[in-house]
């Protein structure tokens, strides 16, 4: 059995306001770098240690993983399988700006079916997240924590518990939270669910 650690990112100036997805230069805000150093303190009292510490190739994942891996003595190895949903023509917009919007509409009744206009559906997400999950639950290895992004998150925990990509708002994946699962070959179960700590 695989201990995997799913971390969410700190928190961003831009979150709640505007659908960042893979747009260059979202860093975490004073807020997220001292949620940031939090999460890998109780990560570290929590787990103790680890084989390695992944993150999405996004600035907001890299800063969140960075004290997690300092704090485990270990570098921190970026990978796509991690990266957030490429939001395609709706990168950058402004959430506000997007309501009434029919494709919107239906991305947000229909996760398992629709997406995003020039962008990655979620279960395209979903499918090659679970792909690594699969690679590390093959492993007789430590823990390791995966940073990324809330509705990969989602989609990871939705197909561990055999749901639709539309249930996808009946999981709260908060920033700087972790959701701890145990994972071997063809299985695995969810031990905790957004788990989070005070900075």
């Amino acid at each position: 059995m695989r201990r995997v650690l799913l971390v969410r990112h700190a928190r961003h100036d831009r979150l709640g306001r505007i659908l960042c997805g893979r747009m260059p230069g979202v860093s975490l805000s004073e807020a997220g770098h001292a949620e940031a150093e939090a999460l890998a303190g109780a990560l570290v009292d929590r787990i103790g240690g680890v084989a390695q510490v992944l993150s999405s190739p996004q600035a907001r994942t890299r800063e969140t993983a960075a004290p997690i891996a300092q704090r485990f003595a270990v570098s921190v190895e970026t990978t796509e399988a991690l990266d957030e949903i490429d939001f395609g023509d709706w990168t950058g917009r402004p959430l506000a700006a997007l309501e009434g919007d029919p494709a919107w509409t239906d991305w947000n009744a229909s996760r398992a079916s629709a997406r995003p206009p020039g962008g990655e559906g979620m279960g395209r997400a979903q499918a090659r997240a679970a792909a690594l999950l699969d690679r590390l639950a093959a492993q007789d290895a430590p823990p390791a924590i995966l940073v990324s992004h809330g509705d990969v998150i989602r989609a990871v925990l939705l197909g561990l518990l055999g749901l639709s990509l539309d249930a996808y708002d009946r999981l709260v994946v908060a920033p700087a939270s972790w959701s701890e699962l145990a994972l071997w070959p063809d299985g695995g179960r969810i031990v905790s669910l957004n788990e989070r700590v005070a900075p």
